[in-house]
């Protein structure tokens, strides 16, 4: 369940700011986070990318914050700054919410993991910026929040496809960046696809746990902790 956190060493200003770590990444604000709602100008309407944009922000904060019982279209609506029936546009109806906003966190998160992977000069570098998006950056991340609601639902065929989807594609980025280091003699031989279940299992723990706030957590980095185990054994015979 992916989101993202910054470790011990200088933040990259592609990254979301330091917390404890998430796959981050979008912030909602000191706005979402106070409760405050962003007021609703009627004579301008945000359209196209930037309704989408602020609709699925403003969701991604309510569902952490309120869950999805009690959930309603026009909460999402009042903190986007935006009518009901905007909302109601981007998203039809509320049974398909939680997919539509997970499915958007996810292709945005993946893109900016994309552009900092791209700048990255080594495989160590890469492995190092997966462990940063995929852990939650604190207790309270809203993205990691979300993938636990959406997990939370009864999902039919379609809705079981989507989210294999993208628990796949974690998978499939973290595999491409060993399989990298093994051929560049960087990383150990791997059975690839067995580590990347065993590290992916790691990492979900690890993220349960900063979610969860155990106090492990509040004086080291999960992020640290996480990228000393994986280079450990990734590391090629005969390096110190």
């Amino acid at each position: 369940m992916p989101t993202s956190e910054t470790g011990a060493t200088a933040p990259d200003p592609s990254l979301p700011p330091e917390g404890v770590t998430g796959p981050a990444v979008v912030e909602t604000g000191a706005a979402s986070r106070s409760g405050a709602r962003a007021p609703m100008d009627r004579r301008r309407q945000p359209s196209g990318d930037e309704a989408r944009g602020r609709a699925m922000r403003a969701a991604i904060s309510v569902i952490a914050e309120k869950g999805t019982a009690a959930l309603r279209m026009s909460d999402i609506a009042a903190r986007a700054g935006m009518s009901t029936g905007h909302i109601l546009y981007h998203f039809g109806k509320k049974d398909r919410l939680l997919l539509e906003v997970l499915a958007w966190s996810q292709a945005d998160l993946w893109a900016r993991f994309q552009e900092a992977v791209d700048r990255a000069g080594s495989p160590a570098e890469k492995l190092d910026l997966f462990v940063r998006f995929y852990l939650p950056r604190h207790q309270g991340d809203e993205r990691y929040a979300l993938w636990t609601q959406v997990l939370a639902q009864r999902h039919d065929e379609e809705g079981r496809r989507i989210l294999t989807g993208l628990l796949d594609g974690w998978d499939e980025r973290l595999e491409a960046i060993l399989r990298e280091g093994r051929d560049l003699g960087c990383f150990a031989e791997v059975d690839l696809p067995e580590f990347t279940i065993r590290a992916v299992a790691m990492l979900s723990g690890l993220s349960e746990d900063v979610m969860f706030g155990r106090s492990r957590w509040q004086d080291t980095s999960a992020h640290a902790f996480a990228v000393s185990a994986l280079t450990r054994e990734l590391r090629p015979a005969g390096q110190a």
